[in-house]
């Protein structure tokens, strides 16, 4: 699997904290309620088990590895509060069960695959060998009956790879990473030719010295 690390743990956008638009004229009262809830969300899952949990929490780790230097999105909750609320694209291949059901078995199957090829379950594995069964799965090698009608493949790019990626971008920490303002409501955005910025946007490393670009980034509402 491709370490992320390299790429998340760099601070292009020194000084900048999302969170300081919270207050601001950045976002409106529904940006605010959807952050707050996802900034409160729960430390015991609703959806998965236990053990099912363990699991989607050792992949989370290799699909989206986070900087030990700050505290880490929590992946596999939101993915919980996701598939506990019912919450879907509104659509789904036809070979593939209904979003909580795939994950159940796509991590049943994953399991059965970990146990066949190295004597225990997903998340007990060392973190090469996640890696290895990852990688099978995202090219559709791994075959188990325990997949039913679904493919790994199918699982691993429509369903799986995609929730966590998605949970992890949902979260504002990830937007002070990437730069990102939130939700461009009500305010907008003006200044759209390449290379511009508005005076609300986080200023990028490299666009200047790091002192003028974390003063500029610690300023921004």
């Amino acid at each position: 699997m491709h370490d992320l690390r390299k790429t998340l743990g760099q601070d292009r956008y020194p000084g900048y904290d999302v969170l300081a638009k919270r207050p601001g004229p950045s976002w409106n009262e529904q940006t605010r309620r959807v952050v707050t809830r996802r900034l409160s969300i729960g430390v015991e899952p609703q959806f998965f088990t236990a053990e099912e949990f363990r699991t989607v929490s050792a992949i989370a780790a290799r699909i989206v590895p986070q900087p030990t230097a700050r505290p880490p999105v929590p992946v596999a909750m939101l993915v919980d509060e996701k598939l506990f609320r019912g919450e879907s694209d509104g659509y789904r291949l036809a070979e593939m069960p209904r979003d909580g059901a795939a994950w159940r078995l796509g991590l049943k199957a994953l399991d059965a695959e970990a146990q066949a090829a190295y004597g225990g379950r997903f998340h007990a594995l060392v973190e090469g060998l996640q890696d290895v069964l990852l990688a099978r799965m995202q090219s559709g090698e791994l075959k188990s009956p325990q997949w039913g009608s679904m493919s790994s493949k199918d699982f691993f790019q429509k369903r799986m790879a995609r929730d966590i990626v998605l949970a992890y971008y949902a979260h504002p920490t990830a937007w002070s990473e990437i730069g990102w303002g939130g939700p461009a409501s009500p305010r907008g955005y003006v200044r759209l030719d390449f290379d511009e910025r508005d005076p609300w946007e986080a200023a990028e490393a490299g666009s200047g010295d790091e002192a003028t670009v974390r003063r500029i980034n610690r300023h921004v509402r």
